[in-house]
């Protein structure tokens, strides 16, 4: 069994997030989970998700071709990701934020990749 992309807490502050996304009180939020393919190079470091669908992530994506980009993506999309080892999409457990979002895009697009 797959171990799931965001625990309750993380959930509930993408879900806050997303919250103050909507309503255009977005602040720059420090990015609160990290998602990767270990077999491959794509990484999505998500900062908030829909509330009106909890299935929509907003955040930095990087798909391992050089253009990381803001952008959103279906969790149940991303569960059915697998690289070229078949490995699935896991969540960095060990992963915490240490810039804002805007502060990660910049590096990330300086850098041709998300920062670690």
């Amino acid at each position: 069994m797959t171990q799931p992309f965001t625990t309750a807490d993380q959930r509930v502050q993408l879900l806050a997030n997303g919250a103050a996304r909507a309503t255009g009180s977005d602040t720059d939020p420090l990015p609160v989970v990290r998602l990767l393919t270990p077999d491959a190079h794509a990484t999505w470091l998500l900062a908030a998700l829909d509330p009106a669908d909890g299935d929509t992530a907003w955040g930095l994506i990087d798909l391992g071709i050089g253009m990381p980009e803001l952008g959103t993506v279906k969790l149940s999309d991303l569960a059915g990701i697998v690289g070229p080892h078949q490995k699935p999409v896991m969540r960095d457990l060990y992963f915490r934020a240490s810039r804002s979002l805007s502060e990660y895009v910049r590096l990330a697009q300086l850098d041709g990749s998300i920062p670690d």
